[in-house]
């Protein structure tokens, strides 16, 4: 009788997983299906889950509409440039957090944490004005120089660094090795996990940012791929669902790639700080 009624939990327990599972990905399967049909087929109703006919031109029309060469460009130029900014930033500042103490840390750390619930909305107005006093808008360094510190990423290392052992910094220490040699050859190899994390998560969210450089852009030398897809939702004849799909497709594909990438030291990082 136990064994029924924990069979009978188990199975109520994967079906609703399964359901959830659904509701997240049944949007990007109708995004990834809407991609490959003719418009007629898109708006017919009822509407279909598989295209009829496989409209593979859809992609070359959306990426023949602009220079998305060049939307990609910056695109990878903004994300990675941030990347490292943060990384050189948020090293340093999550080993003093976890490592050292000072006057004034748990005030400071305090304001980390502040700075992670104050929507980027709120506060684009001065640094607007800041970055047009120096004559940045409209620049590639408009869009990475406000990102180039990230809260979340100083308290998630934060986190890693204080579950590396003392014994190990006091025996680097007895060797002569220096802070800095400790924290970029013994912290940052033993957090490399949660490091690989944040940076997807950098990635992914200014890959996609369209907020942004929607603000601090006015030309398309500049402009990311988000804002450039954008431009695909109206046409003479109406929007083309099916050509802005196929763009859409075009915008997630390098993150899906660094996901199925990644995706082993993402499981590593979450392991490691559920410990």
């Amino acid at each position: 009788m136990y064994r029924v009624v924990l069979a009978s939990r188990k199975t109520v327990e994967w079906i609703g997983l399964l359901l959830v599972a659904f509701l997240f990905v049944f949007p990007f399967l109708w995004m990834a299906s809407t991609a490959f049909k003719t418009m007629p087929e898109v708006l017919q109703f009822p509407p279909t889950l598989l295209p009829e006919t496989w409209e593979w031109s859809n992609f070359a029309q959306a990426w023949e509409s602009g220079p998305f060469l060049m939307y990609t460009w910056n695109s990878i130029l903004v994300a990675v440039g941030i990347l490292l900014l943060q990384f050189l930033t948020a090293v340093p500042a999550a080993y003093a957090f976890a490592r050292y103490k000072f006057p004034g840390r748990n005030l400071l750390f305090g304001l980390v944490l502040i700075v992670l619930m104050i929507p980027g909305q709120v506060i684009f107005l001065p640094i607007y004005v800041q970055l047009s006093g120096w004559g940045l808008v409209n620049t590639l360094w408009s869009l990475i120089l406000p990102y180039a510190a990230s809260a979340f990423g100083i308290f998630l290392l934060r986190q890693a660094f204080m579950q590396v052992p003392d014994e190990v910094i006091e025996a680097a220490r007895l060797d002569n090795a220096s802070e800095w040699k400790i924290m970029w050859t013994i912290m940052v190899p033993m957090a490399k996990p949660v490091l690989v994390t944040f940076g997807l998560f950098s990635f992914i969210y200014h890959w996609n940012d369209y907020f942004w450089p929607l603000i601090m852009t006015n030309s398309d030398e500049v402009r990311t791929l988000p804002i450039g897809i954008s431009s695909l939702h109206m046409s003479d004849g109406g929007t083309l669902w099916n050509v802005m799909m196929a763009g859409n497709m075009i915008l997630i594909l390098p993150i899906l790639v660094i996901f199925f990438v990644a995706q082993r030291h993402i499981i590593k990082a979450f392991i490691y700080q559920s410990k």
